[in-house]
């Protein structure tokens, strides 16, 4: 069920979607507009190292919902595949450090090599870094990206490869992410979220431009695209899914306004276009 009206319980926004503040400026700013849940990219730990951010973190009391990113596990070399897999266990570590549940994976791509071998090192890259997030505690979850970006960001670019995956590794700690932007023109959507039921382990909205400026930084506000996000969240929500709602936008136009205001408008549009 939909929650009521003013109710933003479930609202989590990524710290990629106010850019421009830091993450003592979003840890301070999410709280003052009344939202519960943070989602923290990497670079925003920077600045303060995982173990002040997540003093930060507690004592804001936010709920942690998710680091982004760990993954971009495919390459031609094996040293450099070496290197992503222990750049992965320290995200891992960060995420424990921060008291994130879930390390997100952006699972990588190379243009030097087919997809397939791409996907291959992806499967066994995240099948090497899952013994060191079970004794950490922190799960992973695949998020299948837009086929648009199959040449450098990432090979699992639909919820069906993604779910393969899982289902080929068998792991508790393993599951799927949902970014309705990645995956809303997937004619094969509804099915695979059923098929991935409890293993749906984080939920992202924002909206589709028409026309997409700009391939990467041209992410909508809730409603304002073509994308059907409540019917997507139904989807999700009929297979179990009461999580946090992510709300992950990558916005040129956004990150030069003003953030106060954009937090705001975060919040209207979750309540009218969620």
């Amino acid at each position: 069920m939909p929650e009521k009206l003013n109710d933003f319980s479930r609202l989590c926004i990524h710290t990629m979607t106010t850019k421009p503040w830091s993450l003592r400026e979003a840890i301070d700013g999410y709280v003052a507009a009344g939202v519960p849940g943070i989602t923290v990219w990497r670079q925003h730990l920077e600045p303060y190292g995982a173990r002040e951010a997540g003093r930060m973190l507690r004592d804001s009391g936010l709920k942690v919902v998710s680091l982004c990113r760990g993954g971009f596990f495919p390459a031609t070399g094996a040293a450099a595949r070496e290197k992503a897999r222990d750049d992965n266990r320290r995200a891992i570590d960060e995420a424990a450090a921060i008291g994130a549940p879930l390390v997100v994976l952006v699972c990588g791509s190379s243009p030097k090599q087919p997809l397939a071998v791409s996907r291959q090192q992806i499967l066994d890259g995240i099948a090497a870094v899952l013994p060191h997030a079970k004794e950490a505690g922190v799960r992973l979850s695949i998020e299948p990206l837009h086929p648009m970006y199959a040449d450098t960001r990432s090979a699992v670019n639909t919820l069906e490869q993604a779910n393969n995956m899982v289902t080929a590794i068998g792991s508790d700690f393993l599951g799927v992410t949902v970014d309705v932007y990645h995956l809303w023109w997937d004619p094969m959507l509804e099915a695979e979220i059923k098929r991935a039921g409890r293993t749906i382990l984080s939920f992202h909205v924002c909206d589709w431009r028409v026309p997409t400026r700009d391939l990467l930084n041209d992410r909508g506000m809730m409603g304002e695209g073509c994308i059907d996000i409540p019917k997507i969240r139904g989807w999700v929500e009929r297979e179990g899914f009461k999580g946090p709602i992510e709300v992950e936008i990558f916005s040129d136009e956004f990150w030069a306004q003003e953030q106060t205001r954009l937090v705001r408008r975060i919040k209207n549009a979750y309540l009218q276009h969620v």
